[in-house]
């Protein structure tokens, strides 16, 4: 039986590193876990999207589209989001 890694996989699939491709991947990967964050803080919070989406002044399909998908967000948002309705703190770092 010839088993593959996850990692091997996207190889296969998706191209190595560094590949546009695989970039292209990694990328809305990474959107994909800021939304899941997001919903993770905002329902340990015990707060409904509506309830979110009040404090920041939007409405709630917006946070559900953040949720969902979190490319479609700027740091703007980002900040707004965690700091003022759900009381955190927003950290980043780059990799070279």
């Amino acid at each position: 039986m010839n088993t593959k890694s996850w990692s091997e996989i996207k190889d296969d699939v998706y191209g190595e590193k560094g590949t546009e491709r695989r970039d292209e991947l990694e990328r809305e990967f990474e959107s994909f876990k800021i939304g899941m964050l997001l919903r993770q803080a905002r329902e340990e919070k015990k707060l409904t999207q509506s309830q979110l989406a009040e404090k920041l002044d939007k409405k709630r399909s917006y946070i559900s589209r953040v949720e969902n998908n979190g490319s479609n967000m700027t740091l703007k948002s980002l900040y707004d989001i965690v700091e003022k309705g759900l009381g955190g703190k927003v950290k980043i770092s780059i990799e070279l």
